[in-house]
Formats: C-alpha cells, structure tokens, sequence
C-alpha cells in the first residue's frame, strides 16, 4: 500500500503536467541505409520456383498461404548489444570503435547500439529542435569500424597506439582476436533515431537487409515537467524474417538519495505505458514494446546501490559483487512482485560499476588520488559507485553469451556490452524484396539521390550516405 502511494505522489505531477503542456517527443521519422517494407503494401514475397505466385496465393497481395505440411525454419543469429552515456562529449575525430565493437572478433549478425547525452542536456538542447550533427557523427564512426576491411583495424591500431590514440579497450581475460583474418562483412543500418541526448541505432549485415520489414520508432520523454526529453526512452521495432524485435534505449530518472528510485520506477512504467507502434493498416501488429517475440531494453537506467556510501566503496574496492547485487536497486526490481521490471532478465554481473568516474580517469568520482574514500575534491556532489548501464531482456529464444564492460575514459561511464544468441522464425522460401524497392512508391530525391517514401506520414527519411 505504502509503495503504491509513493507511485501516485511521483505520477501524479507527470499526469497534470502532461494535460497542460504536451509537447511531442520528437517525430515518427527516422534515418536509414534502405527502406523497409510494411507488410501493409506487401509482404515477403514467397513465390513459387518458376518466380510466380502458386495458384492458391492472395491475387491481390501476390502472398503464398502457407499449406499446412509446411513449416517455418527456426534460424539462430549472434546479436551484439551495447548501451553507452557518453556525458555529452563528441567523438574526437581519431575515436576507433573497432575494439569496443568486436568488430574483429565477430562476426555479428546484428548490433544494437543505444547511447545516452551524445549531447549536453542544457535547456536550449532539451527545448530546441534536436540537435543531430553530433548523433550522425556517432554514425559514421560506427559505419567505419563495421565496415572496415579485415586487417586494417589491426594495422591502424598500432599507429595509433604510437600516436596516443583515444581507444576502447575491452576487459578480457583472454588473448586477443582469431587467428586469420575474417572475411570483411558490410553492415547497414536498419533504423537510427535521436530524441535530445537518447540516440539509439540499429545495424544488420547487408544480406539480411532484404528480411527486415516494418520498421517505425517511438519516442517517449519523461524529463522536465514528465514529458520532455531530457529523460525518457527511444524504441524501434522492426521484424526480420517471421520474428518481431523491439530494442528500447532508456535514460530513467538520476539521484542517488533514499526514494529517488521511486522516479526511476516511474519512468520505466510510462516508457513502458506510452511507448506505441502503428498497427498497420487492416494488420494486428504489436502496439507496445512487450508485445513483441524479441525484446532488449538497454540504457542508463540510473539505478544504485541502497547502501552507506562508505560501505559501497569499500565493497567495490574489495570486489565483493555479490554483497553489493544483494542491495542493488534493479536486481530488487526484477525479482520482487510487483517490480517495475518483474518478468525481464539480466545476465550475471562479475565486472565493477561503471558510474561515475572522473573524466579521463580510472578513479571514481569522490575518491582522492590513491582511490580512498572521502576523499574527493572540495566542493562536488557526492557520486558512489554503482552499476547504473545495465541491459535486460525478455522473450524466450534470447539466450545470452556474454555480459562485460569496455574501457574508455571518454565519459564518466564506462560503456557496457551484451552478446545474445537469438532465434529467428523464417519461411521455407526465402525471397528477396527487390522488386518491392524498385516499386513506384519510392522516388529518389534529385539532390542527393536519396530514397524517399512517398504515402506514409510516419515513414523514414532513407539516406544511402549519412
């Protein structure tokens, strides 16, 4: 009953704020490689050997009922995770991803990359228009570590270690990558949408482009006065072959005093609420975020440790994880009823907290220069540690491999990363989308050739280059 009544207290500001001063969370446009096909105007095309359609498909929407005896297969791809709050600082120009990306390491079919302030939450960014230059500079740095020839990561690596390069190392126990180089893979981006400081963006390899369909995005914020977007979420779902995806990057509510994880709490349950997706026209596609096979909720969730300050840095300092996880406020969210994230999964932590750190440092933030507690420099609020980048999951046919952080001094946060083996439902017949792309419905733009969709009001903007 109490906890209940201190949901009301925090939602209900959030309620009257929103009647009086609604103010949308950025557009249903987002940016992307190719477009994606909405089963509304055509489905994948399943066709018969001879390239027609079998007597007993759809005349109208050239789509093969599937006849009983047939099934679908059950595919199993490598999707690669990661959630980073780069505390608004841009991307040095010599930032190499490659590391932090596994890109030779992988290969992976999938990646899913949320990020946090790629730019200052100051009131002119909140309020203003959004402020994309530096998400599409995050962009292209991605696109070059994806799609970089095997053996060039490596060679440039020592280059840049002579130059000091700003890198991003992972925590291994093991040596480093496979022996012979992998054949390089491209990469094309699915989805990428930015709302304030939240940038999440999606990239699969570039011969799976064709079985991707149905993307569209939705932006919920629930910063200032509960609906700006300062705080708050930005989801994509799309589906790939026969299986629905839905990836949620979130920046919940900050503070590390007793009952602020109310707020978080209340920030998760409106993400959760709000957060929609078209229907589609005469289709009964998922409308909310679980409604979905697949779903990864990743982010800057903010969640700390219910422990004395003194206590959980000694903790830390002793890497007592266990002790620690024990008082972490999203484990007790996961596992007790009636928790904000009751039904969802997480893997097992055995890497230290990745908040909060002085810029450029390895030492956490109110600790003195040989890491002892209390003493951190005059004046600044108090910051203990605690694992505030998490990633959680739900559905079945996730199975995750791999759950660490990366090493990099860019921010305050270090950024943490995921691996998952996933299940994926496909058609006996797998046919390409190509003649839908050629279709009439898409015009290239004169100016910079760019594919534009011409009948949707919440279609993407398709940029070829970024």
């Amino acid at each position: 009953m109490l906890e209940n009544q201190k949901q009301a207290e925090v939602l209900w500001p959030r309620l009257v704020a929103n009647k009086l001063f609604r103010k949308t969370s950025g557009s249903h446009a987002f940016v992307a490689d190719f477009p994606v096909a909405d089963d509304d105007d055509v489905a994948a095309f399943v066709l018969d050997d001879d390239g027609g359609c079998s007597p007993d498909a759809d005349a109208s929407r050239c789509v093969k009922r599937p006849r009983p005896q047939e099934r679908n297969k059950n595919l199993k791809y490598k999707l690669f995770a990661s959630t980073w709050n780069v505390g608004g600082v841009p991307p040095p120009d010599d930032l190499d991803l490659s590391e932090w990306l596994d890109a030779g390491d992988g290969p992976y079919d999938m990646y899913v990359l949320g990020f946090q302030e790629v730019v200052p939450l100051r009131a002119r960014n909140v309020l203003g228009a959004d402020k994309t230059r530096v998400g599409m500079r995050w962009i292209e740095l991605i696109r070059a570590a994806l799609n970089r020839p095997s053996g060039a990561a490596g060679a440039g690596g020592s280059a840049g270690r002579q130059k000091d390069q700003q890198k991003v190392h992972p925590l291994r126990s093991g040596g480093g990558g496979g022996e012979g180089a992998l054949a390089a893979r491209e990469y094309r981006c699915v989805v990428s949408k930015q709302m304030v400081g939240i940038l999440l963006t999606v990239w699969v390899r570039a011969d799976l482009r064709r079985f991707v369909r149905r993307a569209s995005v939705s932006c919920v914020g629930c910063g200032v006065m509960g609906c700006l977007g300062n705080k708050g979420a930005v989801s994509v779902r799309f589906w790939l072959h026969d299986t629905s995806f839905c990836f949620a990057c979130c920046h919940l509510a900050s503070g590390g005093r007793d009952g602020d994880e109310a707020h978080r709490n209340a920030d998760a349950t409106e993400i959760l609420t709000r957060t929609t997706f078209p229907r589609g026209h005469a289709l009964n596609l998922p409308h909310k975020i679980l409604d979905h096979d697949r779903v990864i909720l990743l982010g800057d969730l903010n969640y700390r440790i219910s422990l004395p300050e003194a206590k959980t840095r000694l903790l830390v300092e002793r890497q007592d994880w266990k002790t620690l996880l024990e008082n972490d406020q999203l484990r007790a969210e996961v596992s007790r009823a009636g928790g904000a994230f009751r039904g969802w999964s997480e893997g097992d932590i055995a890497f230290s907290p990745t908040y909060k750190y002085y810029p450029n440092s390895d030492t956490y933030y109110g600790a003195g220069a040989g890491g002892a507690a209390g003493a951190g420099r005059k004046g600044e609020k108090r910051r203990a540690p605690a694992w505030c980048d998490r990633i959680l999951w739900r559905g079945a046919g996730l199975r995750q491999t791999r759950y660490d952080r990366c090493e990099s001094r860019l921010s305050d946060h270090r950024p943490v990363r995921a691996v998952f083996t996933v299940e994926v439902d496909a058609p006996r017949n797998l046919n390409s989308l190509r003649s839908f792309f050629m279709s009439e419905r898409f015009e290239a733009s004169p100016a910079d050739g760019r594919l534009l969709r011409k009948d949707h009001a919440n279609s993407a903007r398709f940029a070829e280059t970024l």
